[in-house]
């Protein structure tokens, strides 16, 4: 089971989104319900490697905290791959994201060592994007790269089950995991 732990975003979060990523005249869009922070990628596992997971995050309890999206950007180097909006980096989302890995790691799932970078994945672009295409993509990311999302409060956290389609993943959350 492909899998991965995340947070949600409120309805108004990925609707003001989506009405900002439709003005963005290339590459694929996300849809507003695969829209969430990925804290942890737990990949391609058995089920019992998940469940055991599962229970780990179940003995989480970190504070809830406030969130804010701010500033558009790609990933990919000098060949964008992907679209998104960072978060501010709170000290509160940076601990819930350690103690995930921690308690993952005590659960005997080894994530690959990676700089965490809190982001919410926008669009995804084609490998080969031609001139005008980087052109439209640079007017999108001046015109609203500085844009900020109000903050909203992040209660939860949830386990999601990734499914591959032709058209795009479908996530199904699995379990949720308050925050106290």
């Amino acid at each position: 089971m492909r899998a991965f732990l995340a947070l949600s975003l409120p309805d108004h979060v990925t609707e003001t989104l989506s009405a900002l990523v439709s003005k963005l005249p290339v590459g694929r869009h996300v849809p507003a319900d695969n829209m969430h922070l990925t804290l942890a990628f737990l990949g391609d596992e058995p089920e019992a490697v998940i469940e055991a997971a599962h229970e780990a995050m179940e003995t989480v309890h970190t504070r809830r905290f406030d969130l804010q999206l701010h500033g558009f950007d790609t990933f990919g180097g000098r060949v964008p791959k992907v679209v998104h909006i960072g978060a501010r980096p709170d000290p509160a989302l940076m601990d819930l994201h350690r103690t995930i890995r921690s308690r993952l790691h005590g659960a005997g799932l080894m994530l690959p060592r990676e700089r965490f970078v809190p982001h919410v994945t926008l669009a995804r672009l084609p490998a080969t994007a031609t001139p005008d295409e980087m052109q439209l993509l640079a007017g999108f990311l001046a015109t609203h790269g500085g844009m900020s999302i109000p903050a909203f409060p992040v209660t939860s956290f949830t386990l999601f089950r990734s499914t591959l389609r032709p058209d795009g993943a479908v996530h199904d959350p699995l379990a949720h995991y308050p925050l106290v």
